[in-house]
């Protein structure tokens, strides 16, 4: 097995809540009828809702990321529409499943974290690249990269 193709992934930001940027989210729903799906969002602030369909999910999806930014007159960029299954098993399919990725994110970052940790020690004990690779079952050209990295 090789524990390398971690080292592809991309690095998280350490801590995400001290970023600072606002970004207003309105919470849509996506109801598949007939051949189509219908998105709605309700409760704007004007108190009016935006509907839209299209034949796909994604379809629809990105028309009421436009929609809804037109209707009230904003910039795009500082608003999002999260678009959720109107059915509630199918919402609660889609939220176990980004859980599931956000965890294993997460458990990367930690196996990344952990394997500099463990060569920045080794190295500071005088272990040799290629006895650090061996332990961490790493090529030693990723052992270099990590090493150099510290």
């Amino acid at each position: 097995m090789s524990f390398d193709a971690i080292f592809n992934q991309p690095e998280i930001i350490a801590d995400l809540n001290n970023l600072e940027f606002e970004v207003t989210t309105y919470p849509a729903t996506a109801t598949r009828t007939g051949s189509a799906w219908v998105v709605s969002v309700h409760d704007l602030p004007d108190g009016r809702t935006v509907q839209t369909e299209g034949s796909t999910y994604r379809e629809a999806e990105d028309k009421i990321q436009e929609l809804v930014p037109e209707h009230l007159g904003v910039d795009r960029t500082g608003l999002t529409v999260s678009v959720e299954p109107a059915d509630l098993e199918a919402k609660a399919a889609l939220r176990a499943l980004t859980g599931a990725r956000i965890a294993r994110a997460e458990a990367e970052q930690a196996e990344r974290d952990a394997a500099r940790e463990a060569a920045r020690l080794f190295l500071k004990q005088g272990w040799p690249a290629e006895d650090i690779g061996t332990v961490l079952r790493l090529p030693v050209s990723r052992v270099s990269d990590l090493v150099t990295s510290l």
